[in-house]
């Protein structure tokens, strides 16, 4: 994997977020894809059929792109900690609406807002000698 920051938070989160994505599962059986209300990942994360889904698919792009090369980690990460950022602000707004698909509550608002800080971080300050375009 290299020594570069990028493509170690790459495959970390990567990973992370698979797991996250398969475990969620778990909980939101009878949960309908597109609830608005899901089942409660580690007691505190609230996720439904969809929820999964984009972790899983969130996942798979970092991983992949971690195990690539620092091109594609880097912008990667850049761009899933941009959607981070967006959806951790935005979802504040979503909470008790029809449009809050993906059964977002204020715990995963902070942990989108958190990861959007280290992926962000790392993808704009790290490997400063490597352009951002990813390779995915």
């Amino acid at each position: 994997m290299g020594s570069s920051p990028n493509r170690i938070v790459a495959t970390i989160f990567g990973a992370v977020y698979l797991l996250v994505g398969l475990l969620g599962f778990a909980v939101t059986g009878g949960v309908g894809f597109i609830a608005t209300d899901g089942g409660l990942l580690l007691g505190i994360f609230e996720v439904n059929p969809l929820h999964n889904i984009a972790h899983l698919l969130i996942g798979a792009a970092l991983l992949i792109a971690g195990l690539a090369n620092v091109r594609a980690a880097k912008g990667v990460n850049t761009t899933v900690g941009a959607v981070y950022l967006l959806l951790g602000v935005v979802g504040f707004f979503l909470v008790g609406t029809a449009a809050n698909i993906l059964a977002l509550n204020v715990a995963d608002h902070f942990l989108h807002l958190a990861s959007a800080v280290v992926l962000l971080g790392v993808g704009l300050a790290a490997d400063k000698n490597v352009p951002r375009t990813a390779a995915i």
